[in-house]
């Protein structure tokens, strides 16, 4: 079958749709990030074990929203990218390093939560601050070693299309496939079953055990929602639709083609958008842990809600209903 016969898909879409969502993710993911670790290095002597995660899950998320001005650029742009081969590698590398940074502290948040509640004899006392610290830089070394052969495929192809390609050219399209699968197992499938092991046996404990703190109830049930929304909206939806768009490409090349080739490709791009929010997402995960930043948020809200009712007030005064009449004492 000649390719000339597929179904034509609309490459316009992804130019519409990822610039809006990455200045959101940038505006909000930035403020909330950065007043979450000032939160926690403002405590830091009373630092607890899960927060180190917590302050590496942030730091990777100050990692990839750096980038995003430099993508917004390039969509704006006409996805023409301009700052060089290297960079767009280091770009998508920063990308990687968060998305997978993110989904491997979370796994280690969850582990710590179900050792805590299950197991809390066991490891009461036996799990340190150096022990915590020496897992995050695990962590960020598997997930390096995991993305690293991602910045060997061509990202710009010379330069000559001015692209930036977040996977790789179409000549290479399906080598990167199979990169592409055992990625999603190691990185994404086997953290995903670890988490909802974690999550089933926690379910059970606080079902039958009725000596569990209700504090930490709340706490659990807490996280447990976080974790649900953070993979059902960002990392189900990217790693069904990267690979599902990734194969289309793959039966393209190949001359087979499909009706559902642009429905994959909107799909997979409305999944990049949504996996980026998980840097704006994330710090929900502060609250959860860390009693101080939920007061100090309150606190805001309530400020925010008292300056709306002054604004109100103030412009009732000076600006009144037409019909109605206002004296002023002199």
């Amino acid at each position: 079958m000649n390719q000339t016969s597929c179904t034509k898909v609309n490459f316009g879409f992804e130019r519409k749709f990822i610039p809006p969502v990455f200045i959101l993710v940038f505006i909000i993911g930035l403020v909330a990030n950065a007043w979450g670790l000032k939160s926690l290095l403002h405590n830091w002597k009373k630092l607890k074990i899960i927060n180190v995660f917590v302050l590496n899950l942030g730091v990777a998320d100050i990692l990839y929203l750096l980038t995003l001005p430099f993508l917004m650029v390039y969509y704006f742009m006409k996805s023409k990218w301009i700052f060089g081969d290297v960079f767009c590698k280091i770009t998508r590398f920063c990308f990687n390093l968060n998305l997978y940074g993110s989904i491997g502290f979370l796994t280690c948040i969850s582990v710590y939560r179900y050792l805590a509640i299950v197991h809390p004899v066991r490891v009461m006392g036996r799990i340190t601050f150096t022990h915590s610290v020496i897992i995050s830089v695990m962590v960020w070394l598997l997930v390096s070693v995991q993305s690293l052969p991602d910045m060997l495929y061509t990202k710009t192809f010379g330069n000559k299309s001015g692209k930036c390609y977040d996977t790789t050219h179409k000549l290479y399209v399906e080598n990167y496939l199979i990169y592409s699968f055992g990625w999603t197992l190691t990185a994404f499938c086997i953290p995903l079953l670890i988490i909802v092991g974690c999550y089933g046996h926690i379910a059970v404990v606080l079902w039958t055990m009725k000596r569990i703190d209700k504090v930490q109830k709340q706490r659990s049930l807490k996280l447990l929602f976080i974790l649900i929304l953070l993979f059902s909206v960002c990392y189900i939806p990217y790693h069904v639709f990267k690979n599902l768009n990734l194969w289309s490409r793959v039966l393209t090349e190949q001359g087979k083609c499909h009706k559902w080739n642009n429905g994959v490709y909107i799909a997979h791009q409305i999944s990049r958008g949504l996996v980026c929010l998980n840097s704006a997402l994330n710090p929900l995960v502060y609250l959860h842990s860390n009693e101080n930043i939920l007061v100090q948020l309150r606190r805001l809200l309530q400020g925010a809600r008292q300056m709306f009712t002054w604004a109100q007030s103030w412009t009732s005064t000076f600006h009144p209903v037409p019909g109605t009449q206002t004296t002023y004492e002199l």
